[in-house]
């Protein structure tokens, strides 16, 4: 696991190295960006213990008020030609778990000039999402609409991402005399083989904290984790930046844009396991999922959000026995309106993990519903103050294994100060 860990860094510092190299050259003139986000925060908690306490808890927040640094994101980009640039993106947190800065993406990109047809070539290689978020689209990974992010993005800012090469392919209507945009994504990528694992462990969560390059994440501690449980070789944190199988996973993405009006994508992920495998308490989980979702301009200015994600993962033991064994989804809907220098949003959601296996003392089922709503303040163009609600209701049995109810509603009041620059 070690090694691991030093071969994802070793990939990412060397991306770093690539990027300050650009940087210097004098080769057509290189243009430099850098962006960020500073997110003070203060919270209150009707809930339990943290998910990032290793507890059953869905936010970054243990019961209780809290004042945090939310997110420190930084953003460098090099630009350097008309095809080519490399981007850096870091985030820090100072919220009591695990406090610290590291990286959270790294990648090259060539982004090919229009062909006179209008077909244009964008390849990435590197620490990357995959792409599929519509909600996380302003710097470092954050969200424009909310403070927390909807539980299918919670899990991608928590598990799911990697290493590896993502290629599109855009047909632009411009170039056809047409409002219509269409593209077709591939990628291919390591350095992903927990996914799935926290997943079943402490379920959907809600938050905006993004696992750092160099961190680890706490597992509950279940019955079945203990000596002599069918989970007692399992390490007490998920590594969810390790190769163990050496197996390259895929996902594809297809995207059609109308411009000035919206867009719908539809996609499949497989990360390719070989779920035989465990190494140092890392078990491989195969996961797959599907997904799609559209953004879409309203009337009255309102802006529609909307994604859902269905799929399952599998971790077995050596011997292919299914070990845990989950079915999953989570959905949200939103709508936000921006006028002035005002900005609301709602989003409601509904999510659910099936426990498809007979393990004992290991029981992953969840079923639960969310509702958020967030108001938006712009004092200066960079600066914004924020208000938030949240409220998960959830029905999660392996509750009762830390002698906490079953059938549990959970609250959380924020308010936050966010600068951009």
């Amino acid at each position: 696991m070690i090694i691991n860990r030093l071969i994802t860094r070793s990939i990412c510092l060397s991306l770093l190295t690539l990027h300050i190299s650009v940087a210097a050259m004098e080769w057509g003139g290189v243009e430099h960006h850098v962006s960020g986000v500073l997110d003070t925060r203060i919270k209150y908690a009707d809930s339990i213990d943290s998910y990032l306490d290793g507890g059953l808890g869905k936010f970054a927040a243990n019961n209780g008020g809290q004042i945090a640094l939310s997110q420190l994101g930084l953003n460098y980009q090099a630009q350097w030609g008309d095809a080519w640039s490399s981007r850096i993106v870091a985030n820090g947190y100072m919220d009591g778990f695990n406090n610290g800065i590291g990286l959270t993406e790294a990648r090259v990109r060539y982004r090919d000039i229009p062909s006179e047809s209008g077909i244009r070539l964008d390849v990435e290689f590197g620490l990357m999402y995959p792409q599929i978020s519509l909600e996380n689209v302003a710097t470092a990974w954050a969200s424009p609409y909310s403070l927390s992010y909807s539980t299918m993005n919670s899990w991608l800012a928590e598990e799911v991402r990697h290493i590896g090469l993502s290629t599109t392919v855009e047909s632009l209507g411009k170039y056809r005399q047409s409002a219509h945009d269409f593209s077709v994504t591939a990628e291919a990528f390591m350095y992903n083989d927990t996914t799935g694992a926290m997943l079943a462990w402490h379920g959907w969560t809600q938050s905006s904290r993004q696992t750092l390059l160099q961190e680890t994440l706490p597992i509950t501690t279940i019955p079945a984790m203990q000596p002599g449980g069918m989970l007692d070789e399992q390490a007490a944190n998920s590594d969810p930046f390790t190769e163990l199988d050496d197996h390259i996973g895929a996902h594809v993405v297809a995207k059609w844009t109308w411009r000035e009006k919206g867009s719908v994508q539809a996609g499949y992920y497989d990360n390719n396991a070989d779920t035989l495998i465990v190494k140092q308490g890392q078990y491989v989980w195969l996961t797959q999922f599907g997904h799609i979702g559209a953004k879409w301009r309203l009337p009255m200015g309102i802006n529609l959000i909307s994604q859902y994600m269905q799929g399952n993962t599998l971790m077995t033991n050596t011997d292919g026995w299914p070990v845990v064994d989950n079915d999953f989804h989570s959905g949200y809907i939103m709508l936000s309106k921006r006028w002035s220098q005002h900005r609301v949003s709602l989003r409601v959601e509904d999510f659910s993990v099936t426990d498809n296996d007979d393990t004992p003392e290991d029981d992953n089922n969840e079923d639960g519903q969310s509702f958020t709503i967030a108001y938006q303040y712009q004092l200066d163009r960079p600066w914004f103050m924020q208000f938030e609600y949240n409220v998960i209701d959830s029905t999660r049995p392996a509750r009762k294994y830390l002698n906490q109810p079953i059938d549990l509603v959970e609250q959380q009041w924020q308010v936050s100060s966010r600068y951009f620059f």
